[in-house]
């Protein structure tokens, strides 16, 4: 292996590559098999038959019913690649901590969750379709950009208690700590609480959650655990500038874009190959697995790279702002070594694994650019964060 960080460990690093690497290979397996359903629900006819039932004299049953058959045929293909990667694979590496019968029920509430989601969303772009079927790709882009913004504003107080319990932090000292540079930055937060990652992973995460008055704090027990006040509060301090820089509204402005663009190629593609595509109800639901399937290749072939670009870029100006709040690179390198090395997160990529999967910048670049704080502030020189990351052969 070639130089790496001091802060980092050799073996454990040798050991994330070959993590890495099988969890892509489960991500491709798994995304092979989805196809694959897509394509079969279609040529079977299963997809025509079921669209053109009348189940309780409403399309309305008949499209939940359709959604119901497609997504349980889904997780049902899936579930042999799903469990050995969540299941057996994070056993195998010792982060699980989860039984068959808890992973099994996390799984099933998941299923349902995004049951009810695929129903809303799929639900409203049918609608969309056949009110306008001209400039559906750009109603339906709006759609999913109010859609994602509600999501955002509820998912820690409706979605992710179905998964973790949650309680106040009580320690005054991280409290006082954190709320002093959430202070400094001019942000407002409900509260700060204490997820119980311990019960089922190892791995370690927080993150500032909710908008408007559901945003909150949230640390994982174990990053608690494993972390000193200094570090918590450089991984707060990257979470602060995501506002400080207007991330989140920036995220929702490219992601729409991106989303319209997807649709707008989708569109071309169904119409040219799908004569019967905007005809109807019946004939937009019975090429639902088609459109999910083009949508996929978009997505895999154009959108993946660019979305992950600005991810990282995006990422790095939060660790750029996360510095200069924060006033302590060896703690942030501390941080960022320490989850590398008890996640297993690859601190040097490849060039092609970093632009196919990588939202955020890769570890190892994250350490240099706090080298390179270090080095122009003890010169006395403010610290740009110019180097390019693309010239460099996780989440918070």
């Amino acid at each position: 292996m070639e130089k790496i960080h001091p802060l980092l460990d050799k073996e454990k690093q040798i050991k994330a590559r070959a993590y890495e690497q099988e969890k892509r290979i489960f991500n491709f397996l798994g995304i092979v098999l989805t196809a694959i359903v897509q394509l079969f629900f279609y040529f079977s006819g299963l997809s025509q038959n079921i669209a053109g039932w009348s189940i309780l004299s409403s399309f309305i049953w008949t499209f939940i019913f359709f959604m119901i058959i497609y997504s349980m045929l889904q997780t049902i293909i899936k579930f042999p690649i799903s469990y050995i990667a969540n299941f057996s694979h994070e056993h195998k590496y010792g982060f699980s901590r989860q039984s068959k019968k808890e992973w099994t029920w996390d799984h099933t509430k998941a299923y349902l969750l995004s049951l009810i989601f695929g129903i809303i969303v799929y639900g409203a772009l049918l609608i969309i379709f056949q009110k306008f079927p001209v400039f559906w790709w750009l109603i339906a882009g709006g759609f999913i950009a109010i859609f994602s913004v509600i999501l955002s504003t509820i998912f820690p107080v409706l979605i992710m208690p179905i998964f973790h319990h949650y309680d106040k932090i009580e320690d005054e000292e991280l409290k006082s700590t954190l709320y002093g540079i959430l202070d400094d930055a001019g942000i407002n937060v409900e509260g700060f609480y204490r997820e119980d990652t311990s019960r089922k992973t190892t791995k370690e995460n927080a993150m500032l959650a909710g908008m408007g008055a559901t945003k909150r704090v949230i640390l994982a027990d174990n990053i608690i655990k494993h972390m000193g006040i200094d570090e918590i509060k450089t991984v707060l301090a990257h979470e602060i500038g995501h506002y400080k820089k207007n991330h989140i509204i920036k995220y929702i402005l490219t992601g729409t874009i991106l989303q319209i663009f997807a649709f707008f190629l989708l569109n071309r593609i169904m119409t040219v190959l799908f004569p019967m595509f905007l005809t109807g109800f019946r004939e937009n639901l019975a090429l639902l697995p088609m459109l999910l399937f083009y949508l996929l290749l978009i997505d895999l072939v154009v959108l993946n790279i660019i979305q992950n670009w600005i991810g990282r870029h995006y990422e790095r100006e939060a660790d750029i702002e996360a510095l200069r709040l924060s006033k302590d690179p060896k703690a942030f390198q501390k941080a960022m070594a320490g989850l590398a090395n008890r996640n297993l997160s690859n601190a040097y990529p490849s060039l092609w694994v970093k632009l196919m999967y990588y939202s955020h910048p890769p570890v190892g670049e994250r350490l240099e650019m706090a080298e390179q704080f270090i080095e122009e502030d003890s010169r006395g020189q403010g610290f740009k964060g110019s180097s390019d990351p693309s010239t460099h052969p996780q989440n918070f």
